[in-house]
């Protein structure tokens, strides 16, 4: 026999309370969802379910995948998140506003650095396979300015502190065998293919000299005052920031001068043995914060993320916002249970205010930092560490 709550209803999985609110009659909602209606308004509310409902035809059924819970109806399907308490009332609510397509393929996480292992590994290998075989000298020159630009993306648009750091100054010894080859080049005819080096020497100029400048990237719109750095007594390595290539926030104006951080070893890898999230070396990092202010917004509560995976929900996850009269600045992707600030609270510069984690849109454990003034990123300054904040960097405090 099933228990019911006091909505009449057997307990239901979030899944089962999304489905029912959604096929019901809009009157019902505010016993439904009575959280979710005085927070989004009801007008909207039903828009949103109409515009949903516009994705996926006549409702027929909400299922919990590996990508989120996927609203399914006759002509299309859309991913949601849906909270619920005790008593199966929604409480929390975010539907995708995009059709979902499941995918036909998926690299399992624990594949995905070993894939991109193996094919660093093959250009290198290839690379040296060239270099050594190298008919003329100006060949091998161009084979070595053409493994210059391989290294520089490598090393500044890749991210080889993902790596294990055997692996990763394996593959970074693979320049000497190329160098090497010079020895053996240099009693070769020169041959005439002076004009392929000259390219592959521009290219290889143009990539460093790329690279350059969007590390030293600012978009000029400054802080009020610099922040203070919010993690301390370790080495953080900027996984996500710089200018374009170098950062996937550039094209999102709020976040555009976000940076994403993890905790590097000496050797800069940012694991140790193990596979889950306490592996990460971020993982529990005290938080504190950068700035005085006023909370405007603290989350608590939702659960970390798989590494290698992200189910659709709320972007921040976890967070805290302090609005310091001038910008807000945020912090996200917070480990459940961790936030020691709520929303209303006044806080000061270096209070603690919770730990990194990996809840949100996020695929392994990091803070994320950013701050807005009108809806527009601003360039992070910091009071106790200078410099630009490229991806690549790593800052020691």
């Amino acid at each position: 026999m099933q228990d019911l709550n006091r909505h009449g209803a057997a307990d239901a999985s979030p899944a089962d309370a999304l489905h029912r609110f959604l096929t019901s009659d809009p009157g019902e909602w505010d016993r439904l969802a009575p959280h979710v209606v005085r927070r989004v308004g009801q007008e909207r509310l039903a828009g949103i379910v109409t515009a949903t409902r516009e994705l996926t035809g006549d409702i027929t059924g909400v299922d919990d995948g590996p990508d989120g819970l996927v609203i399914r109806g006759a002509t299309g399907q859309v991913l949601a998140w849906a909270k619920t308490d005790d008593d199966g009332v929604l409480i929390g609510l975010l539907i995708d506003g995009e059709p979902y397509k499941t995918p036909a393929f998926r690299v399992p996480p624990r594949v995905q650095p070993v894939l991109s292992t193996v094919i660093w590994t093959a250009l290198i290998a290839w690379g040296i396979a060239e270099c050594w075989t190298a008919g003329t000298g100006s060949s091998w020159l161009t084979d070595l300015f053409g493994a210059g630009t391989g290294y520089a993306v490598f090393e500044g648009y890749g991210e080889p502190a993902s790596m294990r750091r055997w692996v990763r100054h394996s593959l970074e010894a693979g320049a000497l065998p190329m160098l090497a080859a010079g020895y053996h080049a240099a009693r070769l005819p020169f041959g005439h293919s002076l004009p392929s080096a000259a390219v592959a020497a521009a290219v290889c100029a143009g990539v460093i000299w790329t690279l350059f400048r969007r590390r030293r990237h600012r978009w000029g719109t400054p802080l009020s005052a610099p922040l203070r750095f919010p993690l301390r007594g370790g080495a953080w390595y900027v996984g996500q920031g710089g200018g374009k290539g170098l950062n996937h926030h550039f094209s999102i104006s709020e976040q555009r001068g976000a940076l994403d951080i993890v905790a590097v070893d000496r050797a800069h890898g940012r694991k140790r043995p193990g596979t889950g999230l306490e592996s990460y070396l971020v993982y529990g990092a005290k938080l504190y914060a950068p700035c005085d202010g006023v909370v405007i917004s603290a989350a608590d509560g939702l659960p970390d993320q798989e590494p290698g995976l992200i189910r659709f929900g709320p972007l921040y996850g976890n967070h805290v916002f302090i609005d310091t009269g001038h910008e807000v600045v945020k912090m996200a992707h917070l480990r459940p249970g961790s936030v020691a600030v709520s929303t209303g609270q006044n806080v000061r510069a270096g209070q603690l205010v919770g730990e990194v984690g990996n809840s949100g849109n996020t695929t392994e454990p990091h803070l994320h930092l950013h701050a807005e003034r009108d809806g527009v990123g601003l360039d992070l300054a910091f009071t106790d560490v200078g410099g630009f904040f490229h991806r690549g960097r790593v800052i020691r405090n």
